[in-house]
């Protein structure tokens, strides 16, 4: 347990001292959030299915599935190809400790980064838009734990498959930011054609955005099965792919 913590700190300075990765997950976010209320503002509209809720209402839950998007295509491929490519991974295997302990200090710092950015989202949007809530916070805590593991799961086959951490990078970014303008995310589906609605509604992120905005605005469980399933089926083959791929060196 002592090595487990130890390596979990390691970590997170680690991640902490990466520029890309600390902006991508608190401050990118934020500044998206601040420049929609800055647009928008936050006064219920009728053009939302959810009545007395308005954009910012919409777009917290959807940046808390865009942070965990940078968390799992960005900062897990390219820390893990960086640290497989300067031989560091090699060396954890000869030590005493589990590749275990390994992976349970890297998704422990990964969901801390989420959660460090999902909650400066949330404050932000709080204190300056006047956020409003009308979910339970046990669904939406449950929604983004599938939705991060699921992602998670996603980005170590990236990491398996990236043989250098300059390669991860390439790959993460290729995969994310369609996903970030086509997911709904950060830009209404509804002004799309109808051919690039549909490549959306079988992107990841569209269904973490769909599965989050849910649990925020108490949908129920019901009308949120197929988003659900998805990210189940996501997450059992992103990690059966890891197990069989992952490469120490």
């Amino acid at each position: 347990m002592r090595g487990l913590w130890r390596l979990t700190v390691v970590q997170w300075k680690l991640f902490v001292r990466e520029p890309a990765a600390f902006f991508f997950t608190l401050i990118f976010p934020t500044l998206l959030l601040l420049l929609i209320g800055a647009i928008w503002g936050n006064a219920p509209d009728p053009i939302y299915d959810e009545v007395g809720f308005g954009a910012v209402d919409h777009a917290v839950p959807a940046y808390a599935g865009v942070i965990l998007g940078t968390v799992a295509l960005l900062s897990i491929p390219i820390s893990t190809a960086g640290l497989r490519q300067r031989k560091v991974l090699k060396l954890f295997r000869t030590t005493p400790m589990t590749p275990l302990t390994y992976f349970a200090a890297d998704v422990a710092v990964a969901f801390a980064a989420a959660i460090a950015g999902g909650v400066l989202v949330t404050i932000v949007g709080k204190v300056v838009f006047g956020l409003r809530f009308g979910g339970s916070l046990a669904g939406t805590i449950a929604a983004f734990a599938l939705s991060a593991v699921a992602f998670f799961a996603v980005g170590y086959v990236i990491a398996s498959l990236a043989p250098t951490e300059r390669t991860a990078q390439a790959i993460g970014q290729a995969v994310f930011f369609p996903m970030l303008f086509l997911s709904g995310a950060t830009f209404p589906t509804e002004l799309m054609p109808a051919w690039l609605q549909r490549v959306s509604d079988v992107l990841p992120l569209t269904q973490v955005v769909e599965v989050m905005q849910g649990a925020w605005f108490g949908r129920g469980v019901g009308s949120l099965w197929p988003e659900i399933l998805y990210l189940g089926a996501l997450l059992v083959g992103g990690a059966l792919l890891s197990v069989r791929l992952f490469r120490w060196q």
